[in-house]
């Protein structure tokens, strides 16, 4: 770790002299009196090194790290093969900065490209961009896709994440979209108030699959009933999920998008993470952001350059759909060595666990009193209701080092289960909630 050292008193007054000062009052001359800082600011005197990183270390020990996690909510535990730390902390990858340049950016280029052909591979569609900052400004981003001038309203499933729809509604407030939302029904998006509210000013339905609950919407029915609407279908996926569920270019979405955290992302206090977009040939020209594309050189190698950019988000930036033109590539690259290291029979196995082990810890804690409220099919979460206080079961799990599921409310808690619970863990759950049901 680098130490920080300050400039000499020698230095300082070499610099006020080749800039034309006597001394820093000169310097500040033209700052008024009345609002200069006058004495020593009121902060702690510096510390040597290492009594700065006792103290810090004190503050760490104050977090809690827990060893079994029944909790996602937006946020998931995935298993992360070693490749994906040991390529990604490589320092031609962790200092790079944009790839504006591409003739000495290749490398990185490549990467993106490579990054954005799985992408494609992977939710079925035809173009991706190189990520954007999250999974909720991917899902707000994809509603700004589908505006038009004679369509204006947006309609939003309620079983989508609070945070999704909290984005999408503060991004429609600035471009003049009208959000609406779709009530939701036993905990899925209800088809029939979407028959009614969707109308000729509707310019897309945008569902998540699985939901917010964790349960499968009828997305292939949903898509159909936007299309019959003359409205666009955007689609938010689980990427896990779609090592086992149809992609959403099979269920008729025009555009896809999704948090791409579970691909190779530790939680990490909750970022940074990125979010992922692809959408049909027809809405390729609207994808905001970077665009890496593969081209030839003169002398016919393959090369990769920034393509589509000379678009309003540069030079006509009044009528632009978004102002964003970043990408996430540090995170991007490692979704790239997380898929290139599963496979899809990686992917799959993951799924297929995710899915198991939910379901038999849903089916346990049925049997001692806590209720599952979903109904029909599920990925790899689910509610339960129980007559104990959802605050008395979590605290009774955090006192023997498990972090149970997400409260949604005094008496229903939304429970996750990946590739990472084991059987044992699960037991120990309901071994531990016997107690608090006095089973």
């Amino acid at each position: 770790m680098g130490g920080y050292v300050p400039n000499t008193e020698k230095e300082r007054q070499e610099m006020l002299q080749a800039a034309g000062y006597s001394d820093m009052d000169d310097l500040f001359a033209d700052i008024p009196e009345e609002v200069r800082l006058k004495g020593e600011l009121e902060i702690p005197a510096g510390m040597p090194e290492l009594s700065v990183r006792r103290e810090m270390e004190k503050m760490a020990g104050k977090n809690r790290i827990f060893p079994t996690i029944f909790r996602g909510a937006g946020a998931y535990r995935h298993y992360i093969p070693a490749a994906v730390t040991n390529i990604t902390s490589k320092e031609n990858f962790v200092t790079a900065y944009t790839p504006y340049q591409a003739e000495i950016s290749q490398g990185i280029l490549q990467s993106i490209f490579e990054y954005q052909t799985m992408i494609c591979d992977l939710t079925g569609m035809d173009a991706s961009n190189a990520s954007v900052y999250d999974g909720a400004s991917a899902a707000a981003e994809g509603v700004s896709m589908c505006q038009e001038r004679k369509r204006q309203k947006v309609l939003i499933s309620q079983t989508s994440s609070p945070y999704v729809i909290r984005t999408v509604q503060t991004y429609c407030h600035g471009n003049g979209m009208q959000v609406e939302l779709i009530p939701e029904k036993d905990g899925r998006t209800d088809k029939e108030i979407l028959r009614e509210q969707i109308d000729a000013q509707t310019a897309c339905v945008y569902i998540q699959h699985p939901n917010y609950y964790g349960n499968l919407e009828d997305a292939e029915e949903i898509g159909q009933i936007a299309h019959e609407g003359g409205a666009k279908y955007v689609m938010g996926v689980n990427p896990v999920s779609l090592g086992i569920l149809k992609t959403p270019a099979e269920y008729g979405a025009d555009v896809a998008v999704g948090e791409g955290q579970p691909m190779g992302l530790p939680l990490a206090f909750g970022g940074p993470y990125l979010g992922f977009m692809a959408c049909t040939d027809k809405m390729m020209r609207k994808l905001p952001g970077r665009i890496v594309g593969q081209t030839k050189d003169k002398n016919g190698k393959t090369g990769y350059v920034l393509t589509l950019q000379a678009r309003e988000q540069h030079i006509r930036r009044e009528k632009a759909s978004s102002n964003i033109c970043s990408n996430q590539a540090l995170c991007a690259l490692a979704v790239t060595v997380y898929l290139a290291s599963m496979g899809p029979d990686g992917l799959k196995e993951a799924a297929v666990q995710c899915v198991s082990k939910a379901h038999y810890l849903a089916g346990e804690l049925e049997k001692i009193g806590y209720r599952t409220k979903n109904q029909g099919n599920f990925f790899h979460e689910f509610v339960t209701e129980s007559r104990v206080p959802a605050g008395e079961t979590l605290k009774a799990l955090e006192e023997h080092g498990i972090l149970g599921g997400y409260p949604l409310d005094e008496h229903r808690i939304l429970w996750c289960c990946t590739e990472m619970n084991t059987k044992e863990e699960m037991d120990e759950v309901i071994r531990i909630l016997k107690e608090v049901q006095g089973c």
